[in-house]
């Protein structure tokens, strides 16, 4: 087994004389006349408490940033973090597991926006900058901002906005004080676990010594039990061959040209397959603090975090494979050209039993030391030293993700029906004269065991220096300036064993499998929220099975004896590390911010501007594997050999750039009430971690219609955006106020993935090669259909085939094409858009209402009709949300609602073609609700209801017919208890 290897930076050493040369300092600076800082102490309680702190920072802050505040403390509005979020104007989520998981800001995505805490940038999960929101407990966190426009203080990367989690600080709020709940969770989807599953934590703080001593610490653990429904297609063929059919066989709506061909172009689905997950998840977070004070002007602040989240789940599968042309006996076509009923032989059908464990753990170590010198001069040094480490072995039996695909290809023919309902039909009609294979008949495919860890690093120093104008009356309040290092490390490797256990029934092992291993179940209760699911859909049986059952037979039955050296082993290593990549991406930076307030025409105008300038190094090192050839194992399998002996080599590759990114906000007091701000700046993202890794990989399983590869580009340059906001906002009680605003992005250095179609010398390809055509002429000379299968045989039957009953290529064979993807960077685009926001608390009575509602646009959108390659920008959508409660005599009732419109996921299917299709998300609303009572002054109880209404998630290609996915998870709901003093 590799381990990993980050090379360390000095900034630890560093770090160590840094603190030494400040502490020097401190009886020294005991001496001078200092200034006591002010500790503003809030009685954090309830809605209307957190509504009138988090519109007090938004009109206080500089720029355009929204906040949300605690309710009280081990209380925040939501139990997820993203949740919360998204009740922000501007503000939708992207959904995992049926949570919230990861933030979109005004249509920019995941990897647009920065998420830090307490202002240190945090390590994403895996290759991603993406931070998962939905792995932090919110319990001990007192508030999130949102930075909507630039600012030179804060760390760059979040071109949409920057979101920063604030936890507690004992100092900040003197004294005890500790919160405690309990919950019960039940989630009406499960199945297999347990109804009913726990979660507590636990926030505590306290001061000591006269405040010179603070110590706190936070605590959460949660455990859910859900089934996941689903039924999805991997990818659509956009113009794949069809064969010459009879005019009752097809049905195509398409316009015909003066030639008699089709206008447009059609388009097929590669498969349809059906899921029933069941899933057991476990969330740890905790917290530690200490501070000390030794003096009035002098904090220092240790903090640990760490959190774990380890998800099991068992799936169950079922669903068909297809290959065109002369596999196609019929069908039918929309306007679109569609494909929404085809009649397909060959090939096979499978029934699927996976087993998944994945952990991801996270630590995060930080020191901060604030220093008010004096009157003039504040310093804070910041450093931190952060990781985040992804692990999908992380069952300890089996080490890795497992699947066993068994089934049959004893077919006559395959019906894809999606003409009716929301879900489309894949049904089997197999050679034993009916719909439904009996379990004498179902036989091995294959088996494959995967792991990829992966671990990613953050090492931070930052130095934020303040100097406060006490000298020149010049309207200058404040002048701040400082640098950072950032050095991220990313990496990991994967493993694959290849396609074990006899791949595609060639030879035939029913007789390994007995009857009484499977189980006959049928599709009730199976989607049954979409419209032709549940009982309607067909097929609407299938088999399950016990994976360790069916992994130990076949490795009792599959040894070498009978596979001819090829033993059965569910062992990710059996060739060692398939491919293995690094990044490390270290930026300097400095900057400069001024803050000034003056009176022009007795309007009070408030100005901050700022610069930034930035340099970034970035290296790769990637393992290189050399392909020998390419296999055709059977009917429906290809695999990729590769040369044996020798060490795979290291490709290392480096970029870098800088940047510089000014910004100013301006804000003016219209009224007493009413401010008017303009903002302008530059923002920039860096690009995905995993695009930088450089070097190139092909697929191992390349199926025709699925001859893929990657190649990384650590030239890549960031995303820069150059900003415009405008906004009016009026408040005009306590608690309530509305808003407006505009927004304008124009982004260079947009990113787009380029498939690129090449050959390599000596990857020769079997199909349409000499041997494979003389095989279909053969099969057509019988009057017989030349499908996948027939060939196949026809080509073992020839003497193609070598001991092993698999196909090699010749050297006379033409040469794979394969569609390797690239990311670039092209061309610019911009979006604008609008930002409305209403909140309202109404008197004294106890009820309050909040509404916001964002709508975008731009030149970023993706064109269906076209076939070329694109770089749309993902996650551009409307969004609104809505907020009512009541909040009265120890009662408080809070609903709300979260709307999202379609949207864009990304660019490219897993089975889609070269022209590199597009995965679209429905729109999507849901309901929640949380009522909570006190008992009495440190006792209340609650309830909370998440997805009342059921919502399920739809997914699409080019056109809404053209189905990707649908997924059901179902309401789940909570009773608990709280105890604070």
């Amino acid at each position: 087994m590799n381990t990993f290897n980050f090379k360390k930076s000095q900034l630890a050493a560093s770090v160590s004389l840094i603190i030494a040369a400040s502490t020097l300092n401190i009886a020294h600076a005991a001496e001078q006349n200092t200034v006591e800082p002010e500790i503003e102490v809030i009685q954090v309680k309830g809605i209307r408490g957190s509504l009138i702190r988090s519109m007090d920072m938004k009109r206080d802050s500089s720029g355009v940033v929204d906040a949300i505040s605690a309710e009280e403390m081990g209380k925040f509005p939501d139990t997820n973090l993203a949740e919360s979020l998204q009740r922000i104007t501007g503000v939708s989520v992207s959904r995992a597991n049926g949570e919230g998981s990861q933030i979109t800001v005004r249509g920019f995505g995941p990897s647009f926006n920065l998420v830090t805490l307490n202002g240190r940038q945090m390590p994403g999960t895996g290759n991603s900058r993406s931070y998962n929101l939905e792995n932090i407990a919110s319990e001990g966190v007192s508030a999130l901002e949102v930075f909507k426009t630039a600012r030179a203080d804060v760390p760059s990367g979040g071109l949409g906005a920057t979101v920063n989690i604030s936890t507690t600080r004992p100092l900040q709020r003197p004294g005890q004080h500790f919160s405690a709940t309990a919950k019960a969770i039940h989630d009406s989807s499960n199945e297999a676990g347990s109804d009913v599953t726990p979660e507590v934590s636990a926030i505590y703080s306290n001061t000591f010594s006269d405040e010179m001593f603070g110590f706190g610490f936070s605590f959460s653990h949660q455990e859910r039990d859900f089934q996941k429904q689903r039924a999805n297609i991997q990818g659509w063929q956009a113009n794949v061959d069809l064969p010459t059919l009879a005019e009752g066989d097809f049905i195509d709506p398409r316009a015909v040209d003066a030639q008699g061909n089709r206008v447009g172009n059609h388009f097929f689905t590669k498969d349809m397959n059906y899921a029933i997950e069941d899933l057991q998840r476990e969330r740890t977070n905790g917290q530690i603090t200490l501070q000390f004070a030794p003096t009035d002007n002098f904090v220092a602040t240790l903090d640990y975090t760490a959190s774990e989240a380890t998800t099991g789940s068992e799936t169950l599968g079922w669903g068909i494979w297809n290959d065109f042309g002369s596999n196609i006996n019929g069908y039918e076509l929309d306007e679109n050209g569609t494909a929404v009923y085809a009649d397909i032989s060959g090939n096979d059908a499978s029934f699927t039993s996976s087993k998944n464990t994945t952990e991801v753990k996270a630590r995060s170590i930080g020191l901060n030391l604030d220093w008010q010198i004096n009157d003039t001069w504040h310093v804070e040094l910041d450093y931190h030293d952060s990781k985040n480490e992804t692990d999908n072995g992380a069952d300890k039996g089996l080490g890795s993700d497992g699947q066993v695909i068994l089934g049959s290809d004893q077919l006559a023919n395959k019906i894809y029906d999606y003409r009716t309902g929301e879900i489309p039909h894949a049904q089997v009609n197999w050679k034993n004269g009916t719909s439904v294979l009996s379990p004498g008949e179902i036989d091995s495919n294959f088996s494959q065991f995967i792991h990829s860890p992966g671990e990613s690093n953050i090492e931070q120093l930052q130095l934020h220096t303040t100097w406060i104008n006490d000298s020149f009356d010049i309207g200058l309040i404040e002048v701040k300036f400082g640098g950072s290092r950032t050095e991220q490390n990313t990496g990991g490797y994967e493993a694959w064993s290849g396609l074990v256990g006899g791949p595609g029934f060639n030879p035939s092992y029913t007789e390994i499998f007995p009857d009484g291993m499977f189980t006959l179940n049928n599709t009730s209760g199976l989607l049954d929220q979409f419209a032709g699911g549940g009982n309607n859909l067909q097929p609407n049986y299938y088999y399950s099975f016990d994976f360790d059952e069916a992994v130990a037979r076949q490795m009792a039955y599959l040894t070498a004896d009978v596979t001819g050296g090829d033993a059965y082993a569910p062992n990710a290593y059996l060739d060692g590390i398939d491919s293995q990549s690094a990044v490390e991406e270290i930026t300097n930076s400095i900057y400069v911010q001024s803050r000034w307030e003056f009176e022009v025409s007795n309007y009070y105008v408030k100005v901050n501007a700022g610069l930034r300038y930035e340099e970034t190094d970035v290296s790769s090192s990637v393992r290189q594997r050399v392909e020998q050839q390419v296999n055709w194992i059977s009917a429906s399998e290809w695999i990729t050999q590769y040369e044996a002996g020798g060490d795979d080599n290291f490709l290392v590759q480096e970029g870098s750039y800088d940047i510089l990114l000014p910004s100013i906000d301006v804000s003016v007091d219209l009224t007493e009430d009413v401010v008017a701000r303009v903002s302008w700046g530059k923002t920039m993202s860096r690009a995905p971690l995993g695009d930088l890794a450089g070097g190139r990989s092909l697929t191992g399983s390349p199926k025709p219609g699925a001859r893929v590869g990657s190649q990384g580009n650590t030239n890549l340059l960031p995303f820069e955006s150059t900003n415009l906001d405008l906004s009016l906002e009026y408040y005009y009680a306590e608690g309530s106020y509305a808003s407006v605003g505009y927004f304008k992005k124009d982004v260079d250095n947009f990113i787009q993935t380029t498939i690129t179609q090449t050959t390599i010398d000596g990857l020769y390809d079997i199909l349409n090669g000499p041997r494979y055509s003389q095989a279909v002429s053969d099969i057509e000379s019988r009057g017989e259909q030349a499908t996948t299968d027939a060939i196949f045989a026809q080509m073992l039957a020839n003497g193609d085939g070598n001991a092993n009953g698999q196909i090699e290529p010749n050297s006379n064979d033409p040469l794979i094409t394969w569609n390797i993807s690239q990311p670039q960077n092209t061309d610019s685009k911009s979006v604008d858009g609008f930002e409305v926001a209403v909140q309202h608390l109404i008197g004294e009575t106890g009820f309050g209402v909040g509404v916001n509602a964002t709508f975008v646009d731009g030149d970023v959108e993706f064109d269906s009709e076209s076939l070329d390659q694109q770089a749309p920008l993902t996650g551009l959508s409307d969004s609104a949300n809505f907020q009512g409660f009541y909040e009265k005599d120890g009662l408080s009732v809070k609903i709300t609602y979260a709307w999202r419109d379609s949207y864009l996921i990304g660019v490219g299917q897993a089975q889609g073609s070269a022209d590199a299709p597009p995965q679209y998300a429905k729109a999507y609303g849901q309901w929640d609700m949380s009522v909570n009572y006190d008992v009495n002054e440190n006792v209340t109880v609650f309830f909370e209801g998440i997805n009342l209404n059921n919502e399920t998630e739809q997914g699409y290609g080019r056109y809404e017919e053209q189905f990707l996915f649908a997924r059901q998870y179902g309401p789940r709901y909570a009773i608990g208890a709280r105890y604070t003093f």
